[in-house]
């Protein structure tokens, strides 16, 4: 066994200890608040555009090594359960072009999208640490938000992912 797996585990199934709030941020057991997020890859969208289907968002910087780290594992995960979930990415990288420029390089397909200054989506998620990870259910309220690159498509964090939605994956 990896030893990074049982850490991995825990990570998945326990949420991060407390930290400070962004102002504005929605606690889990709350709904998004539907704001405008601009396409870095395809049109500008909201948070209920994705309702019906489970979402899982990914808040990320092309300056970020872990966020770096974990795109090719989210990658995979939403090539392989697309169906049953939708995997989106929010940057909040300042130049859209670095964005850009490193979706390109990596062949990273879902979805993606820029924060706006004031970052009100960064905010709102709580992402004052990257890359951040959130699971919101079919009506957009937050399920669990987890801090930290994770191998996304290893089995134990499809596990994690399938009891958090209640899906047979």
């Amino acid at each position: 066994m990896k030893p990074f797996i049982p850490f991995l585990v825990a990570a998945l199934t326990v949420l991060s200890p407390a930290h400070a709030k962004t102002p504005g941020e929605v606690d889990v057991g709350s709904t998004l608040r539907d704001l405008p997020m601009q396409g870095l890859n395809g049109p500008t969208k909201k948070p209920s555009d994705f309702r019906g289907k489970p979402l899982i968002i990914n808040v990320w910087a092309s300056w970020c090594g872990p966020c770096r780290a974990e795109m090719g594992s989210l990658d995979r995960l939403a090539k392989r359960y697309g169906r049953q979930f939708t995997v989106i990415g929010i940057s909040t990288d300042d130049y859209p072009q670095n964005a850009r420029l490193f979706l390109q390089k990596s062949g990273t397909s879902f979805p993606m999208f820029i924060d706006d200054k004031p970052w009100p989506l960064e905010n709102m998620l709580g992402a004052n640490r990257l890359p951040l990870t959130v699971l919101v259910d079919t009506d957009g309220k937050v399920l669990g938000k987890y801090y930290g690159a994770h191998e996304w498509d290893s089995r134990e964090a499809v596990e994690a992912i399938a009891r958090t939605f209640r899906l047979k994956l």
